[in-house]
């Protein structure tokens, strides 16, 4: 045995005092990893000892020390094969499921939750307990207006709430812009406005703006007539601007005085002037009534209350069908409907009513009423929807054909009775056959015309305004025959001239004149002609289809072969072309381009104003300076045929279809509407039919 203090026994109590303290630190280690995920190990998997094969010498045996310390490197509890099985989960995936789903549902529930506190903490905001009362200035003048003008009436210069704000206070001074209208047109010119460039002043003889296009579905209850409406004056504060609840009757160009009339406490008529500095007519336009008598018998759809009207005949007919006391023969005319007109109101409307009759009315009214109802669609053309495509007309045809909704096409009303409409109608041989038909209610849907408004300026302006059923302007909506940026016209009530030779052949006889040459014996080379040509691609960007091949236009009427066309053959090509220039469509999709056109061009002009003043130019063709001519692009025409829906896109492209169709033609108009609050009562509508019906009712 070794002495005590010899050196093997030091080294063997220092070899017993390392094992106890690798020992320890591999167990502290062990605690340590034991919470750390069991799904990888980090460290190399350990191996199983193999036998030793014969006639091979032994492992030579691991000290004690080496095994102390690998056991602290790679502790055993904390390795694992690798595996691509998940772990056992101490839960069932049942319980698990249902701990989400609770976890979710109380999170929707707790969202919703503070979305309904958010709301009633902002409506309580929205309420007032006090009076809000301060001094308010107010001009002498806007209280006691001068008079003047060719009938001394008094001219409304400043107006009472000019002070109210100092953004109007601002614009007291701006250039004077009037609006004559609150359509299309004139709401699109205000939402594109720059509010800090004019003083805006609209005057309508309504106070809200009317979402035409889904008028027919406000009818039958479909829609509620106050999601088609919005409140003119909220769309005017964008712009700080006035209305004046009036009527236009005149204008007075020279003094640049628009008189006004409106009916006071008293029921008196009352007129003043309102100044403008530019002036918008933009006033829409009547129902045509094509010289044929008895119209007062029939309702039209041109305004709300229109639609009002006709909800309220419709269900008071259905109402006087159930009453014992009628006899069958006047039950079957009063649920007779006709609808005069093929175009897309009519048909949209004569939709919309087979939809109430089919789908609601079998739930609260008799069925006997179903069998006697009858729809007759009176078109004067050879098929309805005349202006879509030719398939989109037949497509509308079979569909209304397949709902028992008569069309009768090649037909044209002569006259309108309390309880029958007499109408014409070419048979398939081309002979005319006057036929009566009984009716309890009739639509007339037959194109438009002139307001008397519009007819009185077209008169006063004479030559200048040939155009019997719009007002005339050129292609920068100035109204033809008033001075030079001073009036424009859009929407219905205008059309844009399509005189490109009148002017083209004006303006080269003024150019051979200041040369001292003669017009007449003017010739002109395939290079002046382009030049020609693209004056004329300016100024009437509608023409620029009709000119893509000049090459192909100069020799076609180069009729002697002689390389260049003379003044006669320049005038036979622009008229040509004229011919081939149709009249704008008078839709809403046209009104709204146009005030969104005359908005831009108001605010480039402002901006260029002082540039303008700098270099004395007030006078002359400012607009064709410094904006471009009015080009109209046409987006495509929708119509509604009863859960189904065509759309016609023009240059051929064009679909139909069911329920798909229809939600994609509701969604253009949700999108076209005009606020976030008409687009809330568009929806709240649509899911009010699908789950407790239209409405029945009048009132």
């Amino acid at each position: 045995m070794a002495a005590p203090g010899s050196f093997t026994t030091l080294l063997a109590r220092a070899g017993h005092r390392a094992a106890a303290t690798s020992s320890r630190q591999a167990g502290s280690l062990r605690g340590s990893l034991s919470h750390l995920p069991q799904n990888r190990s980090l460290f190399t998997k350990t191996t199983r000892s193999s036998p030793i094969a014969p006639g091979s010498s032994p492992a030579r045996p691991e000290a004690p020390l080496a095994r102390s310390w690998r056991r602290l490197v790679y502790p055993r509890s904390a390795t694992r094969q690798l595996s691509g099985k998940p772990l056992p989960q101490g839960k069932s995936r049942v319980i698990n499921f249902a701990y989400r789903t609770a976890a979710w549902l109380g999170g929707s529930i707790a969202f919703v939750g503070l979305g309904v506190v958010a709301f009633f903490a902002y409506d309580a905001s929205t309420y007032k307990t006090y009076a809000e009362q301060s001094d308010i200035n107010v001009s002498q003048l806007a209280l006691s207006p001068r008079r003047g003008g060719p009938k001394n009436l008094p001219i409304l210069e400043v107006f009472i709430d000019d002070d109210d704000s100092e953004e109007k206070a601002r614009q007291k001074d701006k250039p004077k812009l009037v609006i004559l209208g609150g359509g299309w047109g004139g709401v699109a010119l205000l939402k594109e406005l720059n509010p800090d460039d004019y003083h805006v002043t609209l005057i309508s003889p309504a106070n809200y703006f009317l979402f035409t296009p889904m008028l027919p579905s406000a009818t039958v209850g479909t829609l509620e007539l106050k999601s088609l409406v919005e409140p003119i004056r909220r769309i005017l504060h964008r712009v700080n601007g006035h209305f004046l609840r009036a009527t236009a009757g005149d204008i007075d160009f020279s003094s640049r005085l628009v008189e006004v009339t409106q009916k006071d406490c008293n029921g008196k008529d009352v007129s003043f002037y309102v100044p403008y500095d530019k002036l918008v007519i933009a006033v829409g336009s009547v129902s045509n009534p094509h010289g044929v008598k008895g119209l007062e018998n029939c309702f039209f759809l041109k305004d709300i209350d229109d639609a009002r009207k006709i909800r309220n005949k419709v269900v008071h007919n259905l109402e006087l069908a159930c009453l014992p006391t009628t006899t069958d023969e006047e039950r079957k005319r009063l649920l007779s409907f006709v609808v005069s007109g093929g175009g897309p109101t009519g048909v949209e409307f004569a939709a919309e009513l087979y939809d109430l009759l089919n789908e609601d009315l079998t739930l609260l009214f008799p069925r006997l009423l179903r069998n006697e109802i009858s729809v007759h669609l009176i078109q004067s053309r050879g098929h309805i929807l005349n202006t879509y495509d030719e398939t989109l007309s037949k497509y509308a045809e079979e569909r209304f054909q397949r709902d028992q909704v008569e069309v009768l096409t090649n037909s044209r009303v002569s006259e309108v009775k309390a309880d029958r409409i007499i109408f014409t109608q070419k048979d398939e041989h081309g002979v005319v056959v006057t036929k009566e038909l009984p009716m309890g209610f009739c639509l007339w849907s037959t194109g438009v015309s002139q307001t008397e408004f519009c007819q009185k300026i077209a008169a006063k302006l004479g030559d200048a305004q040939p155009n019997r059923h719009a007002l005339e302007t050129d292609t920068y909506l100035r109204l033809s025959g008033t001075p030079l940026g001073d009036v424009y016209a859009i929407g219905d009530c205008s059309t844009v001239q399509n005189n490109a030779a009148d002017h083209i052949i004006t303006f080269l006889r003024n150019l051979a004149w200041k040369h001292g040459k003669d017009p007449e014996n003017l010739e002109l080379h395939f290079s002046d002609w382009r030049n020609v040509a693209a004056d004329v691609k300016r100024r009437f960007p509608q023409a620029v289809g009709h000119l893509k091949r000049l090459d192909k236009l100069f020799y076609e009427y180069d009729k002697d072969q002689s390389g260049t066309l003379d003044f006669g053959e320049l005038r036979e090509l622009l008229k040509q072309i004229d011919n081939k220039l149709t009249s704008l469509p008078a839709t809403a999709q046209r009104a709204d381009q146009q005030g969104k056109y005359l908005a831009h061009k108001f605010n480039k002009l402002a901006r260029a104003a002082q540039g303008l003043q700098a270099n004395q130019i007030q006078d002359g063709d400012v607009d064709a300076a410094v904006y471009k001519a009015f080009e109209y692009h046409h987006l495509g025409s929708l119509a509604y045929i009863g859960n189904s829906a065509v759309f016609d896109w023009g240059e051929g492209w064009n679909m139909a279809g069911g329920l798909w169709a229809v939600y994609a033609w509701r969604s253009i108009y949700f999108a076209e509407s005009v606020s976030l609050r008409t687009r809330m009562l568009l929806m709240m509508d649509w899911a009010k039919r699908a789950l407790f019906g239209r409405d029945m009712m009048s009132y």
